[in-house]
């Protein structure tokens, strides 16, 4: 043992100088990255505070002397901040206020700007006084899995008082409530190499490769590139590790093909060498500039990337480990060395290794008082002892902490067993590094344990072109960082000489593992962010939960933001010292993306709201609202549902008088909704038999034929006609809502289910603007509008053609939804909306979609209604169209007895016994006389309209042994509306049923 009484360096009246520092604020008189000719203010709980330039939030906290910054989750424990990155498991705060708040965010990485506002959470009614505190109090009764066996007894308490009060205790801040005004981007970068980590390896890594010529991204997620040399006092090349940091940034700025992303986490790694990043582009600002996102998601394709993610200093389990004022050592010396602030007055090292002297050392040139350095090894290297003059405890350890809301001193058992008290404001604690290796594991990969560093370190399977850099790979001396950094980016960018490496001086690291102080008072925390102690873990082992996956679900340990950084490691070496396992045995979990908490608005980007699913607008929508049309959504269409005219005050006189116009004379109506798909090659007729449950191989080139899509498991999916065009070309229609649907399932089959087959499928939609004419005087409108290339007896029913208008290639197809002589004309999308005028020049009525509802119903035809997912081709009357001489999908399932069962509800028309009564939709059917109860139930409605060609309501709909039935009375049950109507089951054929009208 080195040193003396360690009591002997105190003041006379330590407590009065640690109250005097609080005051008073720390921030050294000289020093650090920050720039002081710039002070900030902000507020954290209502308190205006100031800090500089550089800072982050937790340093200016620290600053100002706030020790105090949260409360834990479980107990409600004091707690302060531990760190100086993104694994911070306490310092989580409120960010801004009103609808920009911004909940559960670390202190420790928000960029400090003027007029920050902050807060701490989960607290009431203030941080000082916690009246969940008392929570602690109850501790024995919150042991872990505690809400498995508390709220299992009375059942009944569950809704009334389990479930309210577990709701109102979830959770740790609060979202903003209203919408978020700001904005997300997506973007996409396609690079040769991505390096992760700006610290000195990711440095090393991005000059290499870009020295090379490679196309090259450096991501970091702090602001500031240069990871540990900023905050330690490391030298490279005899210059300050911070400055060969700016060095490098500077060079790397300067290079053509290397692109610099700081504020930058890469969340995750995925299939095809993809990785998911996040740019918080302006969360560095009180609001984003103009045209400026809050919030940047990156989709980045690499070749290959180099992970130089650095490592996570582990705390250490011993009692009062988590007062405020307990903090890692590596995050001490980065507030002193890059923030210039001391976050004590006098301080107490605790470490397992040599990392714990350099804080010693750095506080002590800081002018900070070192109290003692506890060390638990037995023995201490000369050269470490005679870095700083201060008592040094040479097999000893920390066994409990004093102090309220901070840290007031320590107690510290000696090589003796002999016990002790240390008066200190700050332990700086060091119990060895865990390499950052999460993203490693993203694919599969599994880590694997290294006594020799007691950590688990990057496992041999690794993402495909992944390399593993410097401390994140285990290698944590400053020069093997920067050797690592130069090969590893020399051969991602396919160099073959890596480029000299620099001096660096001496950057000691070794460490002994420590577990757990045996012997210590008061709890010793595991996790610090859910209250997960060492008792916790014992009772994980003895009620079963030994896996460290049970573990982590069992006791929370390793959950929420941190996701275990700080926490996992020492966790599972408590359960294998329970289980007398090994680590490697015992192992530890897998990580999965995100890496750290992602913002739901970045991961949306600009699809929220009504830009979820942009509304898409008909090629003649701007003549449409000219006319005065009323719109109505279908699929993200907005489709012209009327054209209302002056004195037509009730849009059912409306569609009368388009139903009327188009029986009589002549109507138009936008149909480019519907979906377009072309079929191309010379397989094209085989996949079209495969998908289809009749047969399209056969149809003659400049035919159309109506056709039906099953599912696998037999239903209905879509209906629509398709034409060939010639011997290797179709195209198909579709529903307006089943379109991507529908085109998903053939790109599904053509490259799944029948991969030989040679034939290619597009999405024609939006380039076809696509009009039905129809009404008797449809051909001769036609006809005016072609002139002679128009050869009407050329083109039959179910016929294709092309003409010529205007210069332009016209598709003129003979197709018939209302019953009536009609035409479907399509041209290219841009001058779609000049042929509707010109064709409403020549007397054609526009009609919307509300009169092509009510002449489809008028002649039968189911359509979206009745294609609901849940009906056949039976029970559509369309059995017939199920070809018994191919296959095709849903054909085996299709004929399963349910099916084909003759009593299933099947489509049949119905009309009011009393004329003047309105039909519902959705109206379920009773036989008369039956109670009004589901199981009583024989169909329901499907559609319904007033047919002003029959002056009076007609619906079709779906009734059990329908067809057998026509002619009989039946109820339609609606009790919400109308209550009960007596209606005739008759033929879906309410108009023309004998179909003259169809060839004018």
């Amino acid at each position: 043992m080195a040193g003396g009484d360690p009591r002997h360096h105190q003041s006379r009246n330590p407590r009065r100088r640690l109250r005097e520092a609080a005051v008073s604020g720390r921030r050294l008189p000289h020093g650090g990255l920050i720039d002081r000719g710039r002070p900030l203010g902000f507020s954290f709980d209502g308190r205006a505070l100031t800090g500089y330039a550089g800072d982050t939030l937790a340093a200016a906290l620290l600053a100002n002397g706030v020790r105090l910054v949260g409360r834990s989750f479980k107990y409600h424990r004091p707690r302060g901040i531990v760190t100086a990155g993104s694994e911070e498991p306490n310092a989580l705060v409120e960010l801004r206020d009103g609808a920009r708040r911004e909940p559960n965010t670390k202190a420790t990485t928000v960029e400090l700007f003027d007029g920050l506002a902050a807060a701490s959470q989960n607290r009431w009614p203030s941080l000082g006084f916690d009246v969940g505190a008392v929570n602690g109090l109850l501790s024995p009764l919150f042991v872990a899995g505690f809400y498995y066996k508390t709220f299992m007894w009375p059942a009944a308490f569950w809704e009334k008082l389990y479930e309210p009060a577990i709701r109102r205790a979830a959770g740790l801040g609060r979202g903003a409530g209203v919408a978020d005004p700001d904005h997300y981007e997506k973007s996409n970068a396609f690079c040769d190499v991505l390096v992760i980590g700006g610290g000195p390896a990711g440095l090393a890594a991005a000059l290499a490769a870009g020295r090379a010529g490679a196309r090259t991204i450096l991501a970091d997620e702090d602001f500031l590139f240069g990871g540990r040399l900023n905050g330690e006092r490391l030298e490279i090349d005899g210059k300050p590790g911070a400055d060969w940091a700016a060095a490098a940034v500077a060079e790397l700025a300067g290079l053509p093909h290397v692109t610099l992303l700081p504020r930058t986490t890469v969340f995750g790694v995925f299939d095809g060498e993809t990785y998911g990043a996040v740019e918080r582009v302006a969360d560095h600002l009180p609001v984003p500039g103009p045209h400026q996102p809050r919030q940047r998601l990156w989709h980045i394709a690499a070749r290959r990337a180099v992970l130089a993610a650095g490592a996570v200093e582990r705390p250490l389990v011993f009692g009062g480990n988590d007062r405020p004022g307990v903090m890692s050592a590596a995050a001490v010396r980065t507030y002193l060395n890059r923030f210039g602030t001391a976050p004590g007055s006098r301080a107490a090292i605790f470490t397992t290794g040599d990392d714990g002297w350099k804080t010693a050392a750095d506080l002590a040139a800081a002018g900070i008082a070192v109290a003692a350095v506890i060390d638990t090894r037995d023995r201490i290297d000369p050269l470490l002892s005679a870095l700083i003059d201060a008592p040094v405890l040479a097999g000893a350890a920390v066994t409990a902490t004093r102090g309220g809301r901070s840290l007031a001193g320590i107690t510290v058992r000696d090589a003796l067993g002999r016990r002790q008290g240390i008066d200190c404001d700050l332990l700086a604690v060091s119990g060895g590094w865990n390499p950052t290796l999460a993203l490693t594991t993203h694919l599969g990969g599994k880590p694997y344990w290294r006594d020799d560093l007691a950590a688990f370190v990057p496992g041999e399977r690794l993402p495909p072109g992944m390399a593993v850099a410097g401390a994140a790979a285990g290698r944590l001396a400053l020069a093997d960082c920067l050797a690592d950094g130069f090969r590893l980016g020399t051969d991602a960018a396919g160099g073959t000489h890596a480029p000299p490496l620099p001096p660096t001086g001496e950057d000691r690291s070794a460490a002994t593992a420590l577990w757990q102080v045996p012997g210590s008072k008061g709890k010793s925390f595991v996790d610090f962010q859910h209250d997960v102690t060492d008792r916790d873990v014992a009772l994980a082992a003895r009620e079963g939960f030994r896996s460290v996956e049970h573990l982590k679900r069992y006791t929370t340990l390793g959950m929420a933001t941190d996701q275990g950084k700080t926490a996992n490691v020492n966790g599972h070496a408590l359960m294998a010292a329970q289980t007398g396992r090994g680590m490697a045995e015992t192992g530890t979990t897998r990580f999965r993306p995100p890496f750290t908490p992602v913002a739901l608005g970045a991961l949306a980007g600009h699809h929220r709201g009504r830009h979820f699913k942009p509304t898409r607008l008909a090629p003649s929508h701007g003549f449409a609202a000219e006319l005065g049309a009323t719109f109505v959504e279908v699929g993200q269409w907005l489709r012209a549902q009327w054209y209302a005219r002056p004195g037509e005050n009730d849009w059912l006189a409306t569609v009368n008088r388009e139903v009327k116009a188009v029986r009589a004379d002549c109507g138009i109506c936008d149909v480019s909704t519907l979906g377009r798909i072309e079929i191309q090659g010379p397989d094209a007729g085989v996949l079209l038999d495969f998908v289809y449950a009749n047969t399209f191989s056969t149809l003659t080139p400049g035919k159309a034929r109506y056709g039906l899509m099953l599912r696998e498991d037999g239903f209905v999916m879509d209906d629509g006609t398709c034409a060939r065009l010639g011997p290797d070309r179709f195209i198909l229609s579709t529903t307006t809502a089943n379109a991507a649907k529908v085109m998903q399932h053939l790109d599904y089959c053509r490259q799944v289910l029948r991969p030989g087959l040679d034939v290619h499928c597009t999405s024609a939609t939006e380039h076809w603007a696509m009009f039905s004419v129809a009404g008797p005087r449809s051909c001769a409108l036609l006809q005016e509008m072609l002139g002679e290339t128009f050869d009407v007896a050329a083109l039959p029913h179910m016929g294709v053609a092309q003409f010529r208008w205007a210069g332009l290639s016209v598709r003129l197809f003979r197709l018939s939804f209302s019953g009536e002589l009609a035409y479907e004309i399509a041209v290219p999308a841009r001058y779609g909306e000049g042929l509707m005028r010109r064709l409403c020049a020549l007397g054609a009525t526009p009609y919307g979609t509300e009169a092509l509802g009510v002449m489809r119903i008028e002649k039968g035809h189911p359509a979206g209604n009745e294609l609901s997912g849940q009906t056949t081709a039976a029970d559509l009357g369309l059995g017939r169209m199920l070809s018994t001489k191919k296959d095709f999908i849903g054909r085996v399932l299709a004929a399963r007895p349910g099916l084909t069962d003759p009593d299933r509800p099947a489509l049949v028309g119905f009309r009011p016994l009393d004329r003047a009564k309105r039909l519902r939709g959705g109206a379920h059917f009773l036989a008369k006389g039956a109670a009004p109860a589901i199981e009583n139930s024989e169909g329901y409605m499907t559609s319904v309209a007033f047919s002003p060609m029959r002056g009076h309501w007609i619906g079709l709909g779906l009734l059990a042994r329908g067809p057998q039935r026509i002619g009989e009375t039946v109820i339609a049950h609606d009790p919400l509306r109308d209550g009960d109507i007596e209606v005739e089951v008759c033929s879906p054929v309410f108009y023309d049923p004998e179909g003259s009208r169809l060839n004018g």
